[in-house]
């Protein structure tokens, strides 16, 4: 699934989790990273707000940011 938001918007967004959730967005990423192996992108989303209780919005950019940074290594 395609990021709906703009990159600034992203960046806006991943700014605010932490004052909106009172965790950082590493940890954020880490609970992705160690979370259940879900392939698609929405399944995430849904188990980071079912779990977690966090907002779509923040949800969605969490995940999206998750991807970035997994595929940047990939590349390395």
């Amino acid at each position: 699934m395609s990021l709906v938001f703009s990159e600034e918007t992203h960046r806006n967004m991943l700014s605010r989790i932490p004052h909106c959730t009172g965790r950082e967005i590493s940890d954020w990423l880490r609970a992705v990273e160690e979370g259940p192996a879900l392939i698609r992108f929405e399944e995430k989303v849904s188990w980071l707000r079912s779990e977690h209780n966090l907002a779509y919005g923040h949800a969605k950019a969490i995940v999206h940011e998750y991807d970035l940074r997994r595929a940047a290594r990939r590349l390395l």
